[in-house]
């Protein structure tokens, strides 16, 4: 029996196209998956890689996908290229004992950086995934269309009335999404401590942006992550454009 696929056509994303020339001899088109919701967690990591390193998000090494199975966490390597990791490089952690189970076959191997800031969401939202990207569109959100809460001490990203906020959980066309913006450091472990904190002041979002670097999405499962981190993406994205036209993110007074 074929497995279902997720298909995403290059025409979306034409800054990644092959040229004439190279279509001949490379005559891929499109990238697929055969992910399913029983795929081994190491399939599911090496797949969104390559996937998301053709829309950009996990580019230069940068980025990352971790995914917890009970009390089991698997995390690609760190300073990899993104596309070329395989399933035999991932970690995999216990979640409770913090130690690892499991060592890449790969010597020079290290755990991702992105660790601590993964397992916050693994203990304190009992996150299925964790995806980290440094999309352009999660930098030029954070530079350009986001305000200061007082309140929280952080900086906030808004947008209303676009129909992906739907794909977000607990969200409908009407609700304002609200995504919290922490500064960066020189050092991704050092988000740790900022990102629990606001974490726990906005228990509605599923998405924290690091101003001038990128975000972190999760979902209870590698199947909604997937979903947030691309409705997240979208709306960026269409921020980014509608401040460059003009158009409020916000529609006021329509809230029903």
């Amino acid at each position: 029996t074929p497995q279902p696929c997720l298909l995403i056509s290059r025409k979306t994303f034409p800054h990644f196209r092959h040229s004439p020339s190279k279509m001949t001899s490379q005559p891929t088109t499109h990238h697929y998956t055969t992910l399913t919701s029983s795929s081994d967690p190491r399939t599911v990591i090496s797949q969104l890689m390559q996937l998301y390193y053709t829309t950009g998000w996990v580019s230069g090494t940068g980025g990352g996908i971790s995914i917890r199975d009970n009390n089991t966490v698997y995390i690609a390597p760190s300073g990899v290229h993104k596309e070329r990791v395989r399933e035999s490089d991932i970690f995999e952690i216990s979640l409770d004992e913090d130690c690892v189970l499991k060592k890449p076959e790969g010597d020079n191997l290290k755990i991702s950086a992105c660790k601590p800031l993964f397992f916050h969401a693994f203990r304190e939202r009992n996150a299925g995934a964790v995806i980290h990207s440094h999309a352009l569109s999660t930098l030029l959100a954070t530079m350009t269309c986001i305000e200061k809460n007082e309140q929280n001490q952080c900086h906030e990203f808004h947008i209303s009335q676009v129909e992906m906020i739907k794909g977000i959980k607990g969200h409908g066309f009407y609700d304002t999404l609200v995504v919290p913006v922490i500064e960066n450091t020189a050092h991704e472990h050092e988000l740790a401590d900022e990102m629990l904190r606001v974490m726990r002041l906005y228990p509605k979002s599923y998405a924290i942006l690091v101003k001038r670097h990128g975000v972190y999405i999760w979902g209870d499962s590698w199947e909604q992550c997937k979903t947030h981190a691309e409705c997240y993406h979208y709306l960026f994205e269409a921020a980014v454009e509608m401040r460059k036209l003009g158009v409020p993110l916000v529609v006021e007074g329509q809230d029903k």
